[in-house]
């Protein structure tokens, strides 16, 4: 195809999604030093040289992007492409030079081989201060009152679109959980951040309260006028960005820091709003659910706290991957390359890993083979027979004892268990004592069976969902390891 065929062929796609206009809406919205950065290649495209693709995959299907990557391939040999993105895997396959810029600072100017040989969390926990000084210089509070002058609707409809789901485990979609909210209810509406992080394996939620505490308050700010509803908060307060009149808006927000006495159930959403009423934390039979009847019988939403963090960058950005202070890459990055890339591979080598757990403690296991093919999204690990849970990647090497790792896992879940639902109650108990049996190899074959059995007993039959995160290792082990239980038993046979 000839250079002006293909710059025919991009106009013809610049018309058909309307790509223009939504260069023009982009740019409005966008911060001051991201205008700075849009503004230099409108200048350099004075040179007929140069063409400036701005935001060209927004929005658009798989085989659109294509067609775009396609377009610029052709393109590269007759002019000099500039094209901004906030995809990386895009920039990737089209760039022969790459600058990466986070609010109008240059982070880095490299090849593309340079820049992709190396991570990007450009923002490691603890290596920032996370005073409000610091985090207005990383774009924390920028623009916020224009955010919320923009309404109510359109920030939960650009959560909406943007497909953020619950960073919690259950993967609800955020925008919809806010929608169900009553927009005119005569009682005060409330948001919880629940931040009670206490499952093996994860621990996101601490590091971003530790190191990026301004960028969760600036999200309070934003869902709970989105439904209607200790140093950090006290600066904050002191700097008028939250309290009476938000940065000057006329809405008034109070943030209260509750601590919690670190039980695992009061993870779950209604067990936390019980144990916040002063009650014992049990969780709730629904209906009602807690955005008609929630903390005091108020309409409540409950969000956890990486879910409320990055919904600034998501309303100042538009709909893209955001990376804070935990690595943080886009859906669907391969499980090996995310391990390789951020956590300096297994240990031993990639042919040195028995197994992985993808999402916390909480969900069934993935041995090497599955891993191989295995990526970062909701769809896939379900497919897989696994899920993203928290997203906290455990990773065992062949030095692993899998079978005691799992029975580990099951005395944490019987010592979590609130004892409410009697599968839940004498279920965990039961099930990490066959465990600890299958450990020392003094268990029948058959138990193996009987222990699956009473895993499929458990799940789902409990108010919430501790049941299904006890039972799902133990599936996973004996899905994917039962020749190596069985070979322990005969052993000691």
């Amino acid at each position: 195809m000839k250079p002006e065929t293909a710059i025919a062929k991009a106009e013809k796609l610049l018309e058909q999604f309307n790509l223009q206009q939504k260069i023009t809406s982009f740019t409005a919205n966008l911060s001051g030093g991201q205008k700075q950065r849009v503004a230099i290649c409108r200048a350099l495209m004075m040179d007929p040289e140069i063409v400036l693709f701005d935001e060209p995959t927004s929005a658009l299907d798989p085989e659109n992007i294509k067609d775009i990557i396609e377009i610029i391939a052709l393109l590269k040999d007759s002019v000099t492409m500039i094209v901004v993105t906030h995809h990386l895997k895009f920039a990737k396959a089209i760039a022969d030079r790459i600058i990466f810029m986070d609010h109008g600072q240059i982070l880095a100017d490299q090849s593309n081989a340079e820049f992709f040989a190396q991570p990007k969390s450009h923002r490691a926990s603890g290596q920032e201060k996370w005073d409000i000084i610091s985090s207005k210089k990383r774009g924390d509070w920028d623009n916020t009152k224009d955010l919320i002058n923009k309404g109510r609707e359109w920030i939960i409809e650009e959560v909406k679109k943007s497909g953020l789901r619950g960073r919690g485990g259950a993967g609800f979609p955020t925008g919809t959980k806010w929608s169900f909210m009553p927009k005119d209810h005569p009682k005060p509406c409330y948001l919880v951040v629940n931040a009670d992080e206490s499952e093996p394996g994860t621990c996101k939620d601490r590091d971003i309260l530790r190191y990026e505490p301004h960028k969760l308050l600036e999200g309070c700010v934003l869902a709970s006028f989105a439904i209607n509803a200790k140093r950090a908060i006290d600066e904050a307060y002191a700097d008028g960005l939250i309290g009476k009149n938000v940065c000057g808006t006329g809405y008034s927000l109070d943030v209260y820091l509750h601590r919690g006495a670190g039980a695992y159930i009061c993870g779950e959403e209604t067990a936390l709003l019980e144990s916040l009423e002063g009650n014992k934390g049990f969780p709730r039979l629904k209906p009602p659910f807690p955005a008609t009847f929630g903390l005091y019988g108020c309409p409540t939403t409950i969000n956890n706290v990486e879910s409320i963090s990055v919904v600034p960058t998501i309303l100042r950005r538009g709909r893209h991957v955001s990376r804070p202070c935990n690595v943080e890459e886009e859906l669907g990055i391969s499980l090996k390359e995310l391990i390789e890339r951020y956590a300096g591979g297994v240990r031993g080598g990639w042919d040195n890993l028995k197994a992985i757990i993808p999402g916390g403690s909480s969900v069934p296991l993935l041995p090497k083979l599955l891993c191989e093919e295995a990526h970062m999204d909701f769809d896939s690990l379900k497919s897989l027979g696994s899920a993203l849970g928290t997203g906290g990647i455990i990773v065992m090497d062949n030095s692993t004892d899998i079978i005691y790792a799992i029975a580990r896992l099951s005395k944490f879940y019987m010592h979590e268990s609130c004892g409410q639902c009697t599968p839940c109650r004498e279920g965990t108990g039961w099930m990490w004592r066959i465990m600890m049996k299958l450990v020392r190899g003094q268990a029948k074959i058959e138990e193996i069976d009987q222990l699956l059995d009473a895993t499929k007993m458990i799940e789902g039959r409990t108010i919430c969902a501790l049941g299904d995160a006890a039972a799902w290792p133990i599936q996973g082990l004996i899905r994917h390891f039962r020749p190596e239980i069985e070979e322990r038993i005969r052993q000691m046979i």
